[in-house]
């Protein structure tokens, strides 16, 4: 949810049709490759020549944070899905769009770094659109806190991986740094938008469930 986005009028859709567009995103999230309607901040970046084992680790990082932006996509999709209110819906609708120029750029860098995206994309998407609509079911409030502790976890993630990164990897620096921010802004539009707390074990819950995906995915 953009912190600057106004809410336009929208004409209420079924809960079915909702199901069916929720649907569609996820297909086209797991097995389309994604279009970014910004460009990314590496543009026009000269491409580093990087060692084996930098441009290694470096894919490795990018793999991990493309994971994070199908997840993110499979939480905001399954958050607007089971929302109570049109407008929350389509905060929530705008923050998967902009989290899919993440989607695109950490795609298009995997690339560029010679390696591959997780090979169990499904399974993640799965498991994160599981987490949000328990989330989304839980109430409005109680689903922005969920925002609000997962976009910090993510800026705390972020800001490691630019203490990983190879100094001389420029784009994937720019790249990772442009979304960080861009997390924080959606964690603090969440919770000037009445977020409620998590409690403690949930909290420790998410950051146990982050700590696996991020190891494996940095393998697979």
């Amino acid at each position: 949810m953009h912190p600057n986005a106004s809410t336009p009028l929208r004409r209420s859709v079924s809960f079915g049709d909702r199901c069916l567009g929720a649907l569609d995103s996820g297909l086209r999230t797991v097995f389309a490759s994604p279009h970014a309607g910004r460009p990314s901040p590496a543009t026009g970046m000269a491409r580093p020549v990087l060692k084996a084992a930098e441009a290694g680790e470096a894919g490795a990082l990018m793999r991990v944070n493309h994971v994070g932006e199908i997840c993110a996509q499979a939480l905001y999709q399954s958050q607007a899905l089971f929302s109570r209110t049109d407008e929350q819906r389509w905060h929530f609708e705008q923050a998967a769009e902009e989290e899919l120029d993440h989607l695109a750029w950490t795609a298009a860098r995997v690339t560029e770094l010679g390696t591959h995206t997780s090979h169990l994309v499904p399974l993640w998407w799965a498991g994160a659109f599981a987490c949000g609509s328990l989330a989304g079911l839980a109430g409005d409030r109680w689903s922005l806190g969920f925002v609000v502790e997962t976009e910090r976890q993510v800026e705390a993630h972020l800001a490691s991986h630019l203490d990983r990164l190879p100094e001389t990897d420029a784009p994937s620096r720019a790249i990772v740094d442009q979304m960080k921010r861009e997390e924080a802004a959606h964690a603090d539009a969440a919770l000037a938008a009445g977020a409620l707390p998590l409690p403690a074990p949930i909290r420790r819950l998410m950051r146990a469930a982050a700590k696996v995906m991020t190891t494996v995915a940095h393998r697979v």
